[in-house]
């Protein structure tokens, strides 16, 4: 019976061939259209970073971006779907701190090690904000009354997430006590302070027009100076709490996603956040543009989720 030898020549070629014939549906990626979840319901502010971003990003991926608002519970109800969803590269999942806080407030299983990072798009400081029926012009008289009042003050916050935690930390720093009014992110929370149906809520500098027409009041911005958008407005480090606080957006993609395809999202959300059109939007949100790579977001990612950790164990908050 004659053998037949097969040469290391050989064996090379075969390999080729093998990796040719699985390579063209990574070479081809994408070939439809994108889905991007965002977990907040349109009009709201994560909402309408990703819309701008969305339009930029889709130039540089090659296919239409669809941005499905997929909104409840804390923002869970997007995340479980975008954790689910397949690992093709077809559904991208609009995040940002959240995620952290309500995995370590109980209210969802889902947290961020169950998506791999794709880069960072912005942050946004948050801003202490009133309603124009209250009485308080300023930090001081806000402090004094809350002083007076404990638990009577009303806080508009989608519980667990980021605009929950920035006033607690507030809180927590002036020793007063808040009333928390839950709502499903900062559209229906901005309707229920513009009614004056609560008193405060965290919003950031998308409100400025709102503010100069009379209709709320910037308290105090989390920012590490002065924004030159809203110089009058004071840095809580100025008026003695060390709390810096922005609320930063990116974009992962589910576990197991070859690495083919996170590589070509990534190199679209690099050129996507390069674009003036998207830093003049980022500009009008209050925000800036603030790009990492995938390398460097995993590590931000961990950073944030260390931080959330201590944060919601110091705030009594902790359920994991």
């Amino acid at each position: 019976m004659a053998r037949t030898f097969v040469t290391a020549a050989g064996v090379a070629a075969l390999a080729g061939l093998l990796t040719a014939l699985t390579a063209p549906a990574m070479a081809q990626y994408p070939e439809r259209p994108i889905k991007m979840i965002v977990p907040w319901a349109a009009g709201g502010d994560t909402d309408n970073i990703f819309r701008p971003f969305g339009a930029e990003f889709q130039k540089h991926i090659g296919q239409p971006v669809v941005i499905a608002n997929v909104g409840g519970a804390s923002g869970t109800v997007g995340a479980r779907e975008a954790q689910k969803s397949a690992p093709d590269g077809y559904t991208v999942y609009a995040v940002h701190d959240y995620l952290h806080l309500t995995f370590y407030a109980g209210i969802s299983d889902v947290k961020y090690s169950d998506f791999e990072p794709i880069c960072l798009v912005a942050a946004t400081p948050s801003v202490l904000t009133a309603s124009a029926k209250t009485p308080w012009k300023s930090w001081q008289e806000l402090a004094a009354d809350a002083k007076k009042r404990p638990g009577e003050i009303t806080v508009g916050a989608t519980l667990g997430s980021t605009s929950h935690i920035f006033p607690a930390l507030i809180e927590k720093a002036a020793g007063v006590k808040f009333k928390f009014v839950s709502y499903e992110g900062l559209a229906p929370r901005m309707n229920a302070l513009l009614g004056g149906h609560i008193n405060l809520t965290d919003s950031n500098l998308t409100q400025k027009g709102k503010v100069e027409a009379g209709l709320l009041r910037f308290i105090a911005i989390a920012s590490e100076k002065r924004d030159p958008e809203a110089p009058d407005v004071p840095t809580l480090k100025e008026l003695g709490m060390n709390i810096v606080f922005e609320v930063a957006r990116g974009i992962v993609v589910p576990k197991g996603t070859p690495a083919p395809v996170r590589a070509k999202l990534e190199e679209a959300c690099n050129k996507a956040t390069k674009e003036p059109a998207f830093a003049q939007s980022m500009k009008a949100q209050g925000t800036r543009v603030a790009f990492l790579n995938a390398s460097d977001y995993a590590k931000f990612l961990d950073k944030i989720d260390n931080e959330s950790k201590v944060i919601m164990t110091d705030l009594g908050l902790i359920k994991k």
